[in-house]
């Protein structure tokens, strides 16, 4: 009896380690659930691991959607490849998770593997940037931040700027730093420029894209001042982009700021996250962020509660936002019949 008493226990002891260490396997970055509360089991692709922004985007995600609160999720960082969102979407799909949740790099190419999603009964969150798909029923809803209102506020100050500081329109002398081509951000930003030019009659002198990396904005930034010396704004689709700008400028040997009369150059940015570039703009070397918020987990969390209550969420959901700065003279900015406030930042 001893013997068989021994053995028993082995068995056991043999029993937990198995199920121990089948609870232990993961995958890029998964939590998991074990009590007997219902679990949602959500996959998430990431488009990558660009910027600051997308740091605090993807942070916000893993902690709103973690074990703590109920949730097994399985993270996948696209690596700034839709190749590799697409691979993603379609092993979820093939795990059967409850709910998609996706960042997608660009706004197009997702119809094919979002059809999928549908045909398997899985609802798909999209989260920052768009998809521009035919049948918007392909994707259960949006959240996320105008990107073309904020360039449209960005436009409406450098307009208030010349404003108050006596400056002609045909003086403004702009390049643009964009961000990744094709991303709804890009779009958007260089959308709400590319009217306010044509609307007041400044002077864009290039574009091109810096991947809303602080490399290639620098990288950008010296190609502008070689072939131009007149620049005097620019515009930068976001911070880490402004960073490599400004490096750029003084390597240069050039002073920013927004005394463009005397000669500076006036930096512009998008985000708001970084922590340079916040202490930039209290230096002035930045005069103005239009702030982007990243952290979208929460909402993206409230979305999914919200479908597993019964309910049936807002197709587009909104952030809301602000617009910092180190100019004091500008306190609020003024589009079509909305005005906007000015942080104005010491």
């Amino acid at each position: 009896m001893g013997k068989k008493t021994h053995m028993v226990a082995m068995l056991l002891l043999l029993a937990i380690f198995m199920v121990a260490c089948r609870g232990s396997v993961v995958s890029e970055t998964t939590t998991e659930q074990t009590s007997e509360t219902k679990v949602v089991t959500v996959g998430f692709s990431q488009l990558g691991a660009e910027s600051d922004w997308r740091s605090a985007n993807t942070d916000s995600m893993l902690q709103a959607l973690s074990k703590e609160n109920g949730y097994n999720l399985i993270y996948k960082n696209g690596q700034q490849k839709q190749a590799n969102q697409v691979t993603a979407l379609r092993m979820f799909i093939q795990q059967e998770v409850d709910y998609i949740v996706l960042a997608p790099e660009t706004e197009t190419g997702w119809d094919f593997v979002l059809q999928e999603a549908k045909d398997a009964g899985i609802p798909v969150i999209i989260v920052d940037r768009r998809v521009d798909v035919a049948d918007r029923s392909l994707y259960t809803c949006w959240v996320g931040s105008d990107f073309e209102l904020e360039g449209q506020k960005m436009a409406a100050w450098l307009h208030e700027y010349t404003e108050k500081a006596g400056i002609a329109s045909s003086d403004l002398h702009i390049v643009n730093i964009q961000g990744t081509i094709g991303s709804s951000a890009q779009i958007g930003r260089t959308r709400g420029l590319s009217n306010a030019v044509r609307e007041y009659g400044w002077d864009l002198l290039a574009e091109e894209s810096g991947d809303f990396t602080e490399v290639r904005g620098r990288e950008v930034m010296a190609s502008f001042l070689r072939e131009y010396d007149n620049i005097n704004v620019v515009y930068c689709e976001n911070d880490n982009e402004a960073i490599g700008a400004i490096d750029a400028i003084e390597a240069a040997g050039k002073r920013v700021g927004s005394d463009i009369k005397n000669g500076e150059i006036m930096v512009v940015s998008f985000d708001g996250i970084n922590a340079q570039a916040l202490e930039y703009l209290k230096q002035g070397k930045i005069s103005c962020i239009a702030e982007c918020n990243p952290l979208h987990g929460p909402r993206v969390q409230a979305l999914i509660e919200t479908l597993e209550s019964g309910g049936t969420p807002e197709k587009y959901n909104y952030v809301a936002e602000t617009l910092f700065s180190s100019v004091p003279e500008i306190t609020s900015v003024t589009i079509g019949e909305e005005t906007y406030s000015v942080d104005i930042v010491k």
